[in-house]
């Protein structure tokens, strides 16, 4: 029986999600930044894919249920860096890195400044971005281990007091039929594992935030909701809905998940 190949994210944010699923017969796990995450399961290179939310809108998917990587308020590792007012921005370099938190950046500023500023994709550099833009979106790692100084805005944070609804980012998604009621059940139980194993895996941790446990771990417990309840639910459409009326979208899509009809 084949492997069901799994898109994992490559930040912190994602490990509480495949607690143990590396010693798992049924998944191959492979990382890649969010954006990759999106184009390989769009391609087809994987089956599942802890998919970028604002992906879900350009695919046929369906979702595994209860599960995400949210926000309900600030969120730390989504941040808009602004050395001078916001009011004065007119140049915004994006993170490329995550299409969803670039959709976040263009909701919110036009809903703050009644404008679209220019906006260019660049890698997460934020001194290039800065000598390039007037303000500076960077996600994931980058975002939150940096200790980049001055301003900034936290778009999870911004997004609930606009809206007064959680953020969702991302979401296991593939294929409908591609995993069964079985593999969905290990989807949550890993879940469920690595929030019991909060401290173990921010101590444990290699990528950019290694050897800073405290603040991984704070971030894992403070910061990301991992459930996908029905507010999570009712702000990732309310999400669509915004994304769709500026264009980002053709339309608001249908959620669907594995394992229901």
């Amino acid at each position: 029986m084949r492997r069901l190949r799994l898109g994992v994210v490559s930040y912190l944010n994602a490990e509480p999600l495949v607690s143990g699923l590396e010693s798992e017969a049924a998944f191959e796990l492979q990382r890649d930044l969010p954006a990759r995450v999106a184009e390989r399961l769009h391609a087809g290179e994987i089956d599942l894919g802890l998919l970028p939310s604002i992906e879900y809108a350009r695919g046929d998917y369906a979702l595994v249920p209860g599960v995400a990587i949210a926000s309900r308020g600030p969120v730390r590792s989504v941040r808009l860096l602004l050395p001078g007012p916001l009011e004065a921005v007119r140049r915004v370099a994006l993170d490329q890195s995550s299409r969803t938190s670039q959709a976040l950046c263009r909701i919110l500023l036009r809903e703050r400044l009644g404008r679209d500023p220019e906006y260019v994709q660049m890698a997460p550099d934020a001194e290039a971005m800065l000598g390039a833009a007037d303000a500076a979106l960077l996600i994931g790692d980058p975002a939150l281990y940096l200790d980049l100084g001055g301003p900034s805005l936290d778009l999870g944070e911004e997004w609930t007091r606009t809206t007064g609804l959680p953020f969702v980012y991302a979401f296991w998604a593939g294929r409908p039929g591609v995993i069964d009621a079985a593999g969905v059940g290990r989807l949550q139980d890993a879940l469920a594992r690595g929030r019991e194993r909060l401290p173990a895996i921010a101590a444990a941790y290699n990528g950019l935030g290694a050897g800073q446990a405290a603040r991984s771990e704070s971030y894992l417990r403070e910061n990301v909701v991992y459930r996908l309840g029905e507010e999570e639910l009712l702000g990732l459409r309310e999400f669509y809905r915004r994304a769709a009326l500026l264009g980002l979208i053709e339309r608001a899509p249908e959620l669907r998940f594995h394992g229901h009809s």
